[in-house]
C-alpha cells in the first residue's frame, strides 16, 4: 500500500524545498517507487520533483479542488507508487479565509487526508528555542499531526545538541540535522526557483543534495513516519475539459508552465497534445484543432519572439478558425508590445490589443475566481473557474477587447475585468487549476 508524508515548514525560505528534492532522490537510490506532490498552485517545484524521481510531479490545492478532485487526483498519484512526499507552500498552516478544509494550505491536505507531517526547522540563529517553534506547531492544531523534525542550517554540532535535545525533552522527534550549507541553495529569478529544465547541471545538483540527505537525516526513521493511504476514488467533475481533441502546446523556454494534472487529465479524456516551439519559430501544427499558450518567461525571450514570423504568421492563420488561448506569459505574447526589463519594446503577435510591460513591474499574486464572460476554451459563459495569479509584468495599455472574465480574489472580493477576446482568441494573466462545480 502506498504511504504518504508532508513536508512543511514554518515559512517560505526554511529549506523545505532542498530537503524534499533531496530525499525524494534518496528514497528513489535505495529503490522505491517514490513521487513528489506540491501543496498549492507552485508550478515550479513538479518539475524539480520529477526530476528527482523520473515521476511526474502534481499539485494539489485544496482552495483551488473540490474535495473530490483532490482525492481523485491523489489515487492517481498513488498507483504504482510506494511513497508520496508532499510538499508544503509556504508555512505549513499559511493559506486564505477560504472556509473549512479550503484554505489552500497544506494543514488542510493533511487534515482531509489524515497525513502527518515532517517539520523542517531552520535552527539558523537559534537553538533551544527552537522546541518552542516545534512544540507550537505540534499544539496548534490537533488534527494535523507532527510526526518528526528535520533541524535545518545547524552551525555545529554543539548547537545541533542544544536544538535536538531541547526539542526531544518536549516530546518530539528529532530525525536527522542538516548542516549550513550555501551550495544546496536552489537558483532564483524573479517568480521563484529558477526550473529543473534550465538548472546547467540538474541531475548532480539533485545528487549532491541527496548525499547530504543520506548522510544527515535518518532516513529509516523518516520512511517510519510516513503512514499507509487508501485515499477514495473522487469524481472529475470540476477538471477543467480539454479545449480541444488535438491540442497545439507551445512548449519551451519561454513557455513551460502547464500544471501537470492538466495535461494528464485532457489525455485521459482522449484529446492528443501536441508540442511545437514560438521560439524555433515553429506555427501551431495545422491539424490541431486548438493552440494553448501557457506561461513561462517570455520577457526573457521578447527579441526572439518579435522575429518568429513563422510563428506570428501561423497563429494568425490558426485563430481565424481554431481558438487560441494564452495564460500569463501566453497572454503576453498574444498582444501588440511586450516591454522588457530593459524598456526596449518587442511586437508580439497583436491577436489582441493590449500591450504589457516587465519594465515597469508590479507584482501581481494570490488565488483568483474568474466568471467567463462567454464560451471558449474554458468552458461556456458565466462558468466558475479557480486558478492563480503570479507575475510582474503589467498592462500598460488595456487595448479595446472585450474581457475575457470578471475576476475576484480568494475571499470572493470582486477584482474587476479580466484578459480579453477577439473572435477565437482569449487570454487572461491567471492560470487555470480547476472548475467550480458546488
Amino acid at each position: 500500500m502506498t504511504r504518504a508524508l508532508i513536508i512543511g515548514a514554518p515559512r517560505s525560505g526554511a529549506g523545505k524545498t532542498s530537503v524534499t528534492i533531496g530525499l525524494l532522490r534518496a528514497l528513489s537510490r535505495r529503490g522505491l517507487r517514490v513521487r513528489g506532490i506540491k501543496s498549492g498552485p507552485d508550478y515550479i517545484d513538479p518539475g524539480f520533483h520529477q526530476a528527482a524521481t523520473g515521476r511526474q510531479g502534481l499539485n494539489l490545492d485544496s482552495w483551488a479542488m473540490e474535495p473530490d478532485l483532490v482525492q481523485h487526483l491523489l489515487a492517481e498519484a498513488a498507483e504504482d507508487t510506494d511513497l508520496l512526499l508532499i510538499e508544503s507552500a509556504m508555512g505549513l498552516f499559511d493559506g486564505i479565509a477560504g472556509g473549512e478544509g479550503r484554505t489552500g494550505s497544506a494543514a488542510d491536505l493533511a487534515r482531509l487526508l489524515h497525513i502527518p507531517v515532517l517539520l523542517v526547522l531552520d535552527v539558523s540563529g537559534q537553538s533551544q528555542t527552537a522546541a518552542a517553534v516545534a512544540v507550537g506547531f505540534r499544539h496548534y492544531d490537533a488534527a494535523v499531526r507532527i510526526a518528526g523534525i528535520v533541524l535545518n542550517r545547524a552551525g555545529s554540532d554543539r548547537h545541533v545538541r542544544l536544538s535536538k535535545t531541547a526539542i526531544e525533552q518536549a516530546g518530539l522527534s528529532v530525525v536527522g540535522a542538516v548542516m549550513r550549507n550555501e551550495t544546496l541553495s536552489m537558483p532564483e529569478r524573479h517568480l521563484g526557483l529558477v526550473q529543473a529544465s534550465e538548472h546547467p547541471a540538474i541531475q548532480s545538483h539533485i545528487d549532491r543534495l541527496a548525499d547530504v540527505m543520506e548522510e544527515a537525516l535518518d532516513l529509516d526513521a523518516i520512511l517510519s513516519l510516513a503512514v499507509p493511504i487508501a485515499p477514495a476514488a473522487g469524481a472529475t467533475i470540476a477538471h477543467l475539459p480539454p479545449p480541444g481533441q488535438r491540442i497545439a502546446i507551445a512548449s519551451d523556454a519561454a513557455f513551460t508552465f502547464l500544471y501537470p494534472h492538466l495535461g494528464r487529465h485532457w489525455r485521459a479524456a482522449g484529446a492528443e497534445l501536441v508540442p511545437f516551439s514560438p521560439l524555433a519559430d515553429e506555427a501551431p501544427p495545422a491539424d490541431c484543432d486548438a493552440c494553448w499558450l501557457p506561461g513561462g518567461y517570455p520577457e526573457l525571450h521578447a527579441g526572439a519572439l518579435a522575429g518568429a514570423q513563422n510563428f506570428k504568421a501561423g497563429l494568425q492563420r490558426f485563430a481565424e478558425t481554431r481558438p487560441v488561448h494564452g495564460e500569463c506569459g501566453g497572454y503576453m505574447v498574444l498582444g501588440e508590445g511586450l516591454e522588457d526589463s530593459d524598456g526596449v519594446s518587442h511586437a508580439m503577435t497583436g491577436l489582441l490589443s493590449h500591450s504589457t510591460s516587465f519594465a515597469r513591474r508590479k507584482m501581481n499574486l494570490g488565488y483568483r475566481q474568474a466568471r467567463l464572460l462567454a464560451d471558449g476554451p474554458m468552458g461556456n459563459a458565466g462558468a466558475l473557474i479557480r486558478g492563480h495569479e503570479f507575475h510582474y509584468a503589467r498592462v500598460t495599455d488595456p487595448g479595446r477587447d472585450a474581457a475575457f472574465a470578471e475576476i475576484a480574489d480568494g475571499t470572493g472580493t470582486p477584482i474587476g475585468l479580466s484578459g480579453g477576446r477577439r473572435g477565437r482568441v482569449t487570454g487572461t494573466f491567471f492560470h487555470a487549476i480547476a472548475r467550480v462545480t458546488c
